[in-house]
């Protein structure tokens, strides 16, 4: 029998129109929600187990499996509750670090949807990335567990695009370990926080060597310019600003580049033939 997170899925899932998730309608769409394939492409989960989901076959989703469908589907508040009350688990409270993207914040993102936009947690964890930036930095949706955070992707693997000189990687490297210590002091009952922090010093002598130093004040930079080294167009060297919601405790990062500029040639070239080769 279909359970009764299941079927709010299902439901919700068939009230939300493409154009309201930033898809684009389609012309043979025989309802007016979103296809189960899209949502899964959208909170970042297999299809397949969207729909043992929603057919009940699958039953106990896991928080961040919750609040991923609670954020591609754009629920209010209170449904964001209920969801999570019918998978079994308690919404997360003030004590946790919050991944929620409120629909103020999602506005913005969708009137942005040609530049390349990401928003991270507190812990610098990446909670979503539109196409664009995906275009620029790879294939996002391919990113799992630790590898969405920023200090492991950097500290302990696989990496990413931006290139850095030794100067620029100190800086780097001080600011987002000063910014997770400040996490992990708003947030000391947080879990998750705690098991990302041990895992980067066992993994990471060089985090473990920052996380207990004299670091600077990580908000000293607000913006930056990065050089992305794109594998198909080259080194793209972008004006890298990152806007805080305070209310919501997430980072929106916005690489742009000045009109006119080879730069901005370069990215609006990489985002034409990133978006192509992330649909085909």
């Amino acid at each position: 029998m279909t359970s009764e997170f299941g079927r709010t899925v299902r439901r919700w899932r068939d009230r939300l129109e493409p154009a309201a998730a930033g898809l684009p309608a389609g012309q043979r769409r025989r309802a007016a929600g979103l296809r189960r394939e899209e949502l899964a492409g959208i909170a970042g989960i297999s299809a397949d187990y969207l729909t043992r989901l929603e057919q009940g076959r699958a039953t106990s989703p896991s928080a961040q499996v919750v609040e991923a469908l609670a954020r591609a589907l754009r629920v209010s508040d209170a449904e964001r509750d209920l969801l999570f009350g019918l998978a079994g688990h308690a919404a997360p409270g003030r004590d946790v670090v919050p991944t929620r993207i409120t629909p103020s914040v999602q506005r913005l993102l969708d009137r942005l949807g040609h530049t390349p936009v990401a928003v991270f947690d507190a812990s610098l964890t990446l909670l979503v990335a539109n196409a664009p930036y995906d275009a620029l930095m790879g294939d996002t949706t391919r990113w799992q567990g630790c590898e969405r955070n920023v200090l492991w992707r950097h500290f302990v693997g696989p990496g990413g695009r931006v290139a850095y000189t030794p100067e620029s990687a100190t800086v780097f490297e001080e600011t987002t370990v000063a910014t997770l210590r400040l996490t992990a002091s708003r947030y000391p009952d947080d879990r998750s926080l705690r098991h990302l922090v041990d895992q980067l010093a066992s993994r990471s002598p060089r985090f473990a060597e920052l996380w207990d130093a004299d670091l600077p004040d990580p908000m000293a930079e607000a913006s930056k310019h990065k050089t992305i080294e794109h594998p198909t167009i080259g080194p793209i060297t972008l004006d890298c600003d990152t806007l805080v919601v305070a209310t919501d405790d997430v980072r929106i990062m916005v690489y742009t580049a000045a009109p006119g500029t080879p730069d901005a040639e370069r990215l609006e070239l990489a985002v034409v033939l990133g978006t192509q080769a992330l649909v085909e």
